[in-house]
């Protein structure tokens, strides 16, 4: 992985290159998000591609105090969950920055999940409110209705639903946030990282604050972002890459963030053109496509600095391939999961001051993190070049799952990924297909 590895009395492990910063301990995800408010307030922070719409910081602040008092007039308060059953929008952001100012928790989930996989999550998590759009209005709906959760449509009038803008306009941003602990859940992503049916990943304020401060925070952040990046927004943030690495690290810096409803080719060239993008976070198959596309020259995706790529596997030569396209950026990739808060590694050519990386590395582990590789067999911890499971340790990754505690071990019959949580250590054993993490030189 190129990370530096330390020789304890029976174990490797491997740190980041990057030294250990400072990060806070107490804050609630929202205080960290604008601990910079005065600096940025004035500045853009939530553009939305799709009307063009500007808000900034001190916008974007009091707009998720407004959504606070909205939710709280529907009966949410701490310990509650509000389901953001979205698209990529500015009310996402909303919402979800609202619910944590009551000490409640957001779980996300793609609205064109079939209804009965909707339903089993707003009863999984124990939804108070759905806030949706009109494409999923009818799949949940009266299934809402029937149990006495409200529905809230952010894009219309719809019978049975209650339209956001107008709650919004009803509300006075609250005073003052709620008093949390920051061992208290914010986010409740629900994920298939073992068979069976997909769980909902305790995410608090303390292992989120951990996991973007590990990205973007330092003299020399492993991800830098700056208050003069634009950051495009088109991987949905109902998945935790998007949220994390995305929206929370761009609100954290300071940047300016384009919200894409959906990927298309030639609104995303409009969008980097109109606006100046310079960073865009990526999935394999968007690259493959920019790749191919006669319709995208390297002139229409100048401006981009930085291109961060996640959540599947990219290979030398598509790498090379991209780059082509787009000859002016540095592109590197990134490897989490949602239960390890996500953010395992990340590429170092993404820093302030960058180190020079191998193309198709998923990068080192990041800082203020310690990872091992383990032979399944002996449980001993192997040294570089040899494959097996991954043990990460740190306060960014996941409290739990809402069916499972981690204090102890837990293990089911066929699982892609067993999980072990003791004093803030996560094994990830890929055992069924040996997904494993090779530590290289």
């Amino acid at each position: 992985m190129g990370s530096v590895p330390e020789d304890a009395a029976a174990e490797v492990l491997f740190r980041s290159k990057l030294p250990d910063i400072e990060i806070p301990r107490d804050f609630t995800l929202q205080a960290y998000c604008f601990e910079r408010l005065a600096e940025v307030g004035d500045r853009p922070c939530i553009i939305d591609g799709q009307t063009g719409a500007v808000h900034t910081y001190a916008d974007v602040e009091r707009l998720s105090r407004k959504a606070a008092a909205a939710l709280r007039a529907l009966g949410v308060g701490k310990g509650d969950v509000v389901m953001n059953l979205l698209r990529n929008c500015p009310e996402f952001a909303f919402v979800f920055l609202g619910a944590a100012r009551l000490g409640a928790a957001t779980t996300t989930a793609n609205p064109f999940y079939m209804p009965h996989e909707i339903h089993r999550q707003v009863t999984a998590a124990g939804a108070r409110v759905v806030v949706t759009e009109a494409c999923a209005v009818d799949k949940v709906r009266a299934f809402a209705a029937e149990r006495g959760v409200p529905v809230v449509a952010v894009d219309g009038d719809f019978d049975g639903c209650l339209r956001f803008g107008d709650l919004m306009d009803a509300a006075e941003p609250l005073d003052a946030d709620e008093e949390v602990d920051p061992d208290d859940v914010v986010a409740l992503p629900y994920s298939s990282g073992t068979t069976g049916m997909p769980k909902g990943v305790m995410l608090t304020h303390r292992s989120l604050v951990t996991s973007v401060a590990q990205q973007v925070d330092g003299a020399n952040p492993n991800l830098y972002f700056s208050k003069e990046d634009v950051l495009l927004c088109v991987l949905p943030l109902f998945h935790i890459y998007s949220l994390n690495s995305v929206l929370l690290a761009g609100l954290r810096a300071g940047s300016a963030i384009v919200i894409m409803k959906k990927f298309d080719i030639g609104t995303l060239v409009d969008l980097v053109r109109a606006h100046g993008v310079t960073v865009a976070p990526f999935v394999p198959p968007i690259v493959v496509e920019i790749a191919k596309s006669p319709r995208v020259t390297a002139e229409d995706l100048a401006s981009i600095r930085m291109v961060m790529s996640g959540a599947a596997p990219m290979g030398k030569d598509l790498q090379d391939a991209f780059m082509a396209k787009i000859p002016n950026a540095v592109l590197g990739q990134g490897y989490g999961m949602t239960e390890a808060g996500p953010v395992l590694a990340m590429c170092l050519a993404f820093a302030k001051e960058p180190y020079e990386v191998k193309s198709g590395s998923c990068g080192t582990v990041v800082r203020n993190a310690a990872l091992k590789i383990v032979d399944p067999d002996s449980g001993a911890s192997l040294g570089r070049n040899q494959p097996g499971e991954i043990c990460i340790r740190g306060e960014q990754i996941m409290k739990g799952t809402a069916e499972l505690s981690l204090s102890n071990f837990v293990h089911s019959e066929g699982d892609l990924m067993t999980t072990c949580k003791v004093e803030n250590v996560l094994a990830i054993v890929l055992g069924v297909y040996t997904v494993s993490m090779i530590a290289t030189g």
